[in-house]
């Protein structure tokens, strides 16, 4: 079974918790505190496996948890880290943010590997925080939360040359052709039901990778028939072989499915109507098609666009068509797949602001991602961490953006769980 898309639910490792500890030896009345750092927690990585053409194994496990950090211990002692959970994917997965829509990574080399979610940092132990007027400090940090999201992955096939065309036009017959692959052949519509990749070996330094996109049809871009699964798996190719029944032998005109096909391509991504594009007139031994072809060029030639009368059952004008292909995929750059809105290959979320203030029904709400791992790493049952929040809060600028807002004493602020009265 070909699967291509899949939802999956990630968790980095949490940090582990900072130790309260206070050193304790025979003969040394105030040894001091030395409580040990948490471990990290482990971070989820994705990794490209050759060995993997599909992304089916994810429709049986869909959360991935990586190993939470240790809580540090006495004596100085560090917590371990926890292991990264490592995650295979096929080559030509695109991970994608669900809630952002954004790409986060784009896993085209072998080999390749990429931290999606990265491990929550350890807490700081209580030697952390002993100061001259504090000797004695009675509260550590908890670990922070690692981050967690559900990701979308869609695998792109990795292939130089995509054959498209209307069902039965041939484009299984030229792959079995040029490749050693061996699709499903058949008289009828939508015999290929997933997409299958051949190597075009032309000699010892050239060689490309050959897709066979099944069957594109009118309306495939609005979800009509099997194409518009498979529109995707265009997305990587550097060029298009447009094959054409041109010997109209099932009742269609060549020169409407060409321009058909080209409309479907232009609707569900503008930029593969540019990519370029050469044309595989298909069942040239056909009665009747060497008249259709000299309509189709008086038409389709004037665009610009190469034509290759071909016979794929008979094996006739094939080699003069991937040799061209082979020449041109060589002068063509690489396909790297991005978000609309951003140039680079994996996305990189910017660092937000600290906090943000806002007012809610006379609560003035305080957000931010700072501001939650203060609240979580806050024991707010001990004073001297009470006492820690409260500084660094007004440190930070948040007691001064409340203020500019027209907080009086006695209104709620609300941290996320926390809820408190403002005194000055």
């Amino acid at each position: 079974m070909f699967v291509d898309s899949a939802r999956i639910y990630i968790k980095a490792g949490d940090g582990g918790n900072g130790a309260v500890s206070f050193h304790r030896e025979k003969y040394i009345s105030k040894g001091g505190p030395d409580g040990g750092d948490g471990g990290k927690g482990g971070d989820v990585v994705f990794i490209v496996d050759e060995g993997l053409r599909t992304l089916q194994d994810f429709r049986y496990r869909t959360r991935y948890k990586a190993e939470n950090g240790q809580n540090g211990g006495g004596s100085n002692c560090s917590g371990r880290s926890g292991e990264d959970l490592t995650i295979k994917v096929p080559p030509g997965t695109l991970i994608r943010d669900e809630q952002t829509g954004r790409i986060l990574a784009d896993m085209v080399k072998p080999g390749q590997r990429t931290v999606i979610a990265k491990g929550g940092r350890g807490g700081a132990g209580n030697q952390h925080f002993a100061t001259p007027t504090r000797q004695v400090p009675s509260f550590a940090k908890p670990g922070e939360p690692g981050e967690e999201m559900w990701v979308i992955l869609e695998l792109k096939l990795l292939a130089d040359v995509g054959l498209i065309g209307f069902p039965n036009v041939g484009k299984s017959t030229i792959l079995s052709m040029v490749t050693a692959a061996q699709p499903k052949i058949a008289n009828y519509h939508f015999t290929t039901i997933d997409p299958n990749l051949g190597v075009v070996n032309i000699d010892a330094e050239n060689a490309f990778v050959m897709a066979d996109i099944p069957g594109i049809i009118e309306g495939a871009h609005q979800g009509v028939g099997l194409g518009h699964e498979f529109l995707k798996h265009i997305e990587r190719t550097k060029l298009l072989i447009h094959v054409v029944d041109i010997s109209g032998s099932e009742g269609r005109d060549p020169i409407e499915d060409f321009e058909i096909i080209n409309d479907e391509l232009k609707k569900y991504n503008p930029v593969l109507f540019e990519r370029p594009q050469i044309i595989a007139a298909n069942k040239m031994d056909v009665t009747g098609a060497q008249e259709n072809l000299e309509k189709f060029r008086k038409v389709v030639e004037p665009k610009g666009y190469k034509i290759f009368p071909i016979s794929a059952a008979a094996n006739k004008g094939l080699k003069e068509l991937v040799y061209y292909a082979a020449q041109k995929v060589k002068e063509l750059p690489d396909i790297i797949l991005t978000g609309d809105e951003k140039d680079e290959v994996v996305y990189t979320a910017v660092e937000e602001e600290p906090f943000k203030v806002r007012k809610e029904n006379n609560v003035f709400v305080v957000e931010g991602s700072w501001v939650m791992k203060l609240v979580k790493s806050t024991n707010f049952d001990n004073y001297e961490s009470l006492q820690y929040f409260q500084r660094a809060i007004r440190k930070k600028g948040v007691v001064d953006a409340l203020e500019n807002m027209g907080i009086n004493e006695g209104d709620t602020v609300r941290m996320y769980d926390l809820e408190f009265e403002y005194y000055r």
